[in-house]
């Protein structure tokens, strides 16, 4: 590796603007003492938008799910064991330099790196488990009962009593098949302004988690996009890392600048794992934990974010549903929690993975909220109610209830959203619409047929396993179906 690749692509080409601050601030060191410096970030534009300079168009449109695909790495083993042992050590997730040929397009210098947060929690490296870090700062070894939850506690996924495979908290994984590993593919890591097909990232689920062909997410992301409401692309693709060949993976589109360029105009923010929704003052720099700005950076911040962080903790019942409609997109919004119910998603934005997007649009100054990582959709108990809150375990209860052996984390904007009678009958309504448009008459199923059929194109597809899953995903949705059609909410009864 050379030297100057250890160096962030954005130093390196900005070297001389560094050059300058660094100098500036010397300059203000000798002449105001050892006084603090504090910043400040406004909404003014401090600096140009990351230019794209290359966008290569490939041979295939990789989400194209009619063909099949072939996606290689190649890299160093020793940037391999670099990467692992910062991993196991630091906890960082350090991009290494490699090859990437898709579907017959080699691109070099391209970046990659380990994804996921649960989803690494079950890693392996040479017989070694990493101890991570549980909300609260507690370590415990991977794969250990997380605190609060009962004996016997098994994570949904395991394609017991009826669930289908595809989910779980932590995934068994193993450093030395790196073609397994969930990664994260970044095209302009190391060659600034670099995209491929408009982006600048995709990532590359993992072959774990009780499930090689994660049917399950792949589905959840094709019904949202039924749905209408945004959503990822995702396709299935052979998958090779150093030669190394593994079943079909599914190739996920993230949510990066160019995602957000096409979604209009506007500022895309990212929920963060780590973080909270909770008002902290106005300095910014105290909401880095809390939420990742994609697009825009330095021409806009997290204001909007902040104004409504603030706005939803301290707004009265009263005000909270005078002045939500002005902030955010309700309807889209009582169609995202409609998804999240029917898909048995616990793990949204208010589980414990936080696992959400804020779209801020500049006309109407509204957000909305966007659906991120369904690796845990399908799952859970499929006779769950309209009404019911979704959690991690065998339990249900009411939205406003609390279940034994769940693990509930909750979300302030949910909350307070579910527990108005107003938005709760639209949120009821919105339901209404979904179910019989994507349950009742059967176009989730259609979906199902038609992922199935895309992953049997690839080469390596294991159509026993797909099958299988397959079957017990057809299962669920009948279930569901069935369910949701005699709940009150929707029958009226």
């Amino acid at each position: 590796m050379k030297l100057r690749h250890r160096i962030p692509v954005k130093l390196r080409h900005n070297w001389k603007l560094v050059a300058l601050c660094t100098a500036f601030l010397a300059a203000c060191w000798g002449v105001f003492g050892s006084g603090t410096i504090r910043p400040y970030v406004t909404t003014a534009q401090t600096a140009e938008a990351r230019t794209v300079t290359t966008n290569l168009t490939g041979a295939k449109n990789l989400f194209d799910s009619s063909v099949a695909h072939e996606v290689r790495l190649t890299f160093t083993d020793q940037a391999y064991e670099d990467m692992l042992t910062e991993y196991f050590k630091e906890g960082e997730k350090k991009y290494v330099e490699a090859d990437l040929t898709i579907d017959g397009t080699r691109i070099p210098s391209v970046g990659v790196r380990l994804k996921g947060n649960s989803t690494l929690g079950g890693l392996t490296w040479k017989g070694q488990s990493k101890r991570r870090v549980m909300p609260g700062g507690e370590q415990r070894p991977g794969g250990q009962r997380p605190e609060g939850m009962p004996e016997g506690f098994q994570p949904p996924g395991n394609g017991r009593e009826g669930r289908p495979p595809g989910g779980g908290m932590m995934a068994t994984l193993k450093a030395e098949e790196p073609e397994n590993l969930p990664w994260l593919i970044s095209f302009d890591e190391f060659v600034s302004g670099r995209r491929y097909q408009n982006h600048s990232q995709v990532a590359v689920r993992p072959a774990a988690m009780g499930s090689t062909t994660m049917l399950n997410e792949a589905l959840g992301i094709a019904v949202v996009g039924a749905a209408g409401e945004p959503t990822q692309r995702s396709a299935y693709s052979s998958f090779t890392v150093n030669g190394r060949t593994s079943t079909p993976r599914l190739v996920v589109e993230y949510l990066d600048e160019g995602y957000a360029e096409n979604l209009g105009d506007g500022v895309l923010y990212k929920s963060l794992a780590t973080g909270s929704f909770t008002y902290k003052g106005e300095d910014q720099t105290g909401y880095t934990t809390d939420f990742k700005q994609i697009n825009k950076v330095g021409g806009k911040d997290l204001q909007p974010v902040i104004d409504l962080v603030k706005w939803v903790g301290e707004a009265s019942d009263a005000e909270f549903a005078e002045g939500l409609a002005d902030r955010l997109d309700v309807a889209s919004f009582a169609r995202y929690l409609a998804l999240q119910n029917i898909m048995v998603n616990f793990d949204d934005m208010a589980g414990p993975g936080k696992n959400y997007y804020l779209w801020y649009d500049s006309g109407t100054k509204k957000f909305k909220v966007i659906t991120w990582d369904l690796n845990l959709a399908f799952n859970g108990d499929a006779k769950s109610g309209v009404n019911d809150t979704v959690g991690m375990g065998r339990g249900r209860t009411r939205q406003q209830g609390t279940a034994g052996g769940m693990m509930r984390m909750g979300h302030p904007l949910k909350e307070k959203f579910l527990k108005n009678a107003t938005f709760k009958q639209l949120y009821e309504e919105q339901y209404r619409a979904l179910y019989t448009k994507l349950l009742a008459n059967g176009t989730a199923s259609g979906l199902l047929d038609d992922l199935v059929a895309a992953y049997r194109l690839n080469e390596r597809a294991d159509t026993a396993k797909v099958d299988a899953e397959a079957k017990t995903l057809r299962t669920f949705l009948r279930t569901r179906t069935e369910t949701l059609g005699s709940d009150k909410a929707i029958s009226g009864a």
